[in-house]
Order: structure tokens, then sequence, then C-alpha cells
């Protein structure tokens, strides 16, 4: 009997699928581009039926070329938004991205009637889709409609639902359910149940909504697949790469660094002492959920990180290939003097400023293409630093090594940037995107092959092991010198860095 894992991993920009063995290679990958619909400004949209063939064409690929496999393991980007039809499995509108912007308004509204909602969360999207397809919510209250984010939505289409009548996989795990916003604790702190009063306040009948399952577990059959595999494990992609880096043990974390950047960070069983922003602008976060108990995390959220890379090759013009600029800025010194900030889009954790915005400054005449290139590698780095210090701050703990995988994690200079901002270790992922490996060692346990989440910690080996250069003395002067540069970004439009949600 075969003891491979197929993984459907769906991200921001691409599907993947490969195959994940017990000792963690990654083999027969196949990868598809994912585009998100921008029709007007602040809005993203994603193909949901275009997103379904994808699933099942890689993984039937993969399947076709690696044979039969033990199980099936689903990794997705969090929070987008989903509603298609119960009987057919047809979406009825195009599925709203959880970086979409149009609810804005509706958050703010809720909060006096404290309701705390974020834009990102996927709560008033499905809102939003139900509003245009449903607006008496008929179809809904009736049971004909379905909703639920990208992990539904495969575990759907995995389970054949979208060939015709319903299989009736209508499911979602911790990890993804706690991100949108409408899960409650319930009466014995088992975070399994809607919040009725989210509901009641947007107008979404529970009936429409999946059920809570565990990310590491029997979940049910991949029917459309050759074999009907048992899906097995469910998790969202940043929680779905803490796994994948070993970070399964309290105090340990992770941080991927892809268009935008994210650390997370492994708290254990503890259960987190407010449901909301933390003080350092951190968030709890269920890591994972297995035989119902559930493991916290805490993350940190930057809001550009790649994507100011793209922006040098994009809009600048400074770079052919994001590739190239590793060479460039090794070509220069290190930049104490001219410093980037990262806030395209405003600042995450831990200030919370979306006013704020992009910043070079203490360019002089001898500022070219290299120093301004290397600037932004060191200020994606110090970003990073940030949340990392915030994580600690708010979880109480402290952090050995920072383990790193993401599109960025490639770049030499940046990650040794990273571990001088960092003033400690950064661990590379053997994979760069670590994700489809967190859910192929997930489905692991669920099967037996493993024998639980710390037999992960225990087998983890980085690729390399990145040191930092700085004294004690030089670290604190370089991060007090950021500091002050990231400052000079805050509160560039007021209007908008006085909202908060």
């Amino acid at each position: 009997m075969t003891d491979a894992v197929l993984v459907v991993d769906v991200g921001s920009t691409s599907v993947r699928a490969g195959v994940v063995r017990p000792d963690g290679a990654v083999e027969h990958g196949r990868q598809a581009p994912l585009e998100t619909l921008s029709p007007a400004p602040g809005l993203a949209e994603l193909d949901a039926a275009r997103l379904a063939a994808s699933v099942l064409e890689l993984a039937t690929s993969v399947l076709a070329e690696a044979g039969p496999v033990a199980g099936v393991g689903v990794a997705t980007q969090r929070a987008t938004a989903l509603v298609w039809e119960r009987h057919s499995g047809a979406p009825v509108a195009p599925a709203i991205g959880w970086q979409d912007l149009r609810t804005v308004l509706t958050c703010l509204t809720l909060q006096s009637e404290g309701i705390r909602l974020a834009p990102n969360m996927s709560a008033t999207k499905i809102a939003a889709i139900l509003d245009a397809v449903d607006p008496g919510r008929e179809r809904a209250r009736a049971g004909e409609l379905c909703a639920g984010t990208v992990d539904s939505w495969v575990a759907w289409t995995l389970a054949g639902g979208t060939r015709g009548p319903a299989g009736g996989l209508h499911v979602t795990d911790a990890t993804n359910a706690a991100v949108t916003g409408m899960l409650a604790p319930g009466e014995t702190g088992s975070w399994d149940v809607w919040d009725q009063r989210v509901l009641d306040a947007l107008g979404i009948p529970e009936a429409v909504l999946p059920r809570v399952v565990d990310s590491c577990g029997r979940i049910g059959e991949a029917a459309a697949l050759f074999g009907s595999p048992p899906l097995c494990a469910l998790i969202g992609d940043q929680q779905a790469s803490l796994v994948g880096q070993g970070c399964t043990r309290a105090g340990l974390a992770k941080a991927t660094f892809g268009t935008g950047g994210m650390l997370d960070l492994c708290n254990g069983s503890a259960p987190p002492s407010r449901a909301g922003r933390n003080p350092q602008g951190t968030f709890p976060i269920v890591a994972w959920r297995r035989g119902s108990e559930l493991t916290w995390g805490t993350e940190a959220i930057m809001l550009t990180a790649g994507a100011c890379v793209d922006w040098l090759r994009d809009d600048m013009g400074l770079v052919a290939t994001a590739a190239e600029t590793e060479a460039l800025a090794e070509s220069c010194e290190p930049t104490p003097d001219v410093w980037f900030v990262p806030a395209l889009m405003g600042m995450g954790t831990p200030v919370w400023d979306f006013g704020a915005r992009g910043a070079l400054v203490g360019l002089t005449r001898g500022s070219g293409r290299a120093q301004v290139v290397r600037a932004v590698l060191e200020g994606v780095a110090h970003r990073g630093a940030d949340l990392l210090e915030a994580a600690e701050a708010d979880a109480v703990a402290s952090v050995p090594t920072l383990r790193v995988d993401g599109g960025m994690s490639a770049n030499r200079v940046f990650v040794q940037a990273l571990a001088d901002a960092c003033g400690r270790p950064v661990e590379l992922s053997r994979e760069l995107e670590a994700t489809t490996l967190g859910a192929g060692l997930l489905a692991g346990v669920s099967l037996g092959t493993l024998a639980g989440t710390e037999e992960i910690a225990d087998a983890y080996r980085p690729k390399a092991v990145v040191e930092p250069r700085l004294s004690e003395l030089a670290h604190r002067e370089l991060r007090s010198r950021w500091l002050e540069a990231r400052e000079r970004a805050a509160r560039t439009i007021p209007e908008l860095s006085g909202i908060e949600f």
C-alpha cells in the first residue's frame, strides 16, 4: 500500500498539486496560474468554476504520473468567499478575493453595533454575494445555496459536487473558519459553532454555511479522483506553512515572504486571552485542529513584501526580473543612510496604519539603482523584524531562530538582511513554498504514517542557516534608525490612518 499523499495547494496567484511522502519529499509537482480579476479599483474577484477545473486537472495529472495515493491534503488561501448552488454545484457569482475592499463601509457600519469585522474577513464578502444573487435570502434559507471559503470549495470539488447532484461534502476546517469573522467559541470552547449575532447582522442564514471539521482527520472521500482516496487534511495556507517548516511546537515561528508577508508563531494548546487584535498588532489564530483539540498561534501581517520587488521591476523599471535584485544589491555596500519603507498599501503589524505609504529617504547624488534596490530588500527585512518583535511581545515568547519560505527567501541579500535585522539566525526552508509540504505532513498524521505533530518538529532540517553579522550594539543602532525611517511613512493620508478594523 502506498504511503504517498496527494496535495492540492491553492495560493493567491497559482494552483499547485503534488505528491508528498512521509520523509518530506515533494514530487510530481504541477502548477497553473490563478488569475485575480479587478473589475474596478479595490475589487478582487476569482473565477470559481475555473479554479475548480484547475484543481481537478492538476490533481488528475499528478495521479496519472504518480499512481494511487493513500489520501489527499488541501491547503488554501484564506478568507476568499464563494457561493454556489447546492444541487448543481455551479457558482452563482465570481468569488470575492481576500484582498477585496468593497465591504469597507459595511465593516465600519457594523462597528456602531459593537461588531468588529475587517474587510479581509469572509463574513461581509459572503453577505455581499448573497445581496447580489439572493437579496431576500429565500434561496439561502431554503438550503438551495452553499457558501464558504476556498477550502470549502476545493473539498466540494474533490468530492464530486461540481459534476452534478451534490455529494454533500460541505465543510471547512477550523483554521479557515476562524478567519471568517463568524466563528464563536461555543459553550465548551470548541470553536466550531457559528456566531448567530454576526449572521443576523449580515443576513446570512446558517443553512448556507459549512460544517467545521478538524484540520487533520478523515473528512470525506475525494470521489472525483481515481480510487476515491480519503480527504484527510484541510488547512489554511499560512498554517500549512507553519507545519511545513516544522513549527509544531510552542515557541517556534516561521515567516513567509510572498506578495505580502506573514509571520506565524506556534503557541501550543493554551487559548488566547482575546479574540481580536493584540496590543502589538498581531492576531490569535487557530494553527490547526486535530481530534477536536485546538493548537493556537499568533500571526503578524505585512501588507507588501515581494510586491515591492514587483514595483521595482514593473513600475520603476530598475530591474528586468526579480532575480536580478540579488546581484544588483550585492554590488553595493549595505545602505545605512538610504531607507525604503515598504508601505505601498499601508502598514500592518505592529502599527496598522492604512494611511501610511511607501517612503524612500536618505537619497544623495551618489544613490543609484543598486542602492535603491538594496534599500528595498533591507526595508522588507526590517518589516520582517517588526513582525517578529510584535509576535514575541504579544505571545510573551522568545523565538530562538526564524524559519522562512516564500519567493523572497531565495534572495541571499534579503535573507542576510533579515538575519541582521532580527538579530538571530534565519533558517531556510527546503521547500520554497512550504504550504504543500505542510498539508501533506498533516495528511500523513491522519493516515498514521507519521506518529503526530511532534514527529514533524523533530524531523525538521533547514536547507541552510544564515547567521546575523552585527554586534548587539550595532543591531540596536540599526533598528533605531529603521524606526525613525518607518515613522516618516506613517500617517501620509490622515483620513485613512484614522480607520481601524
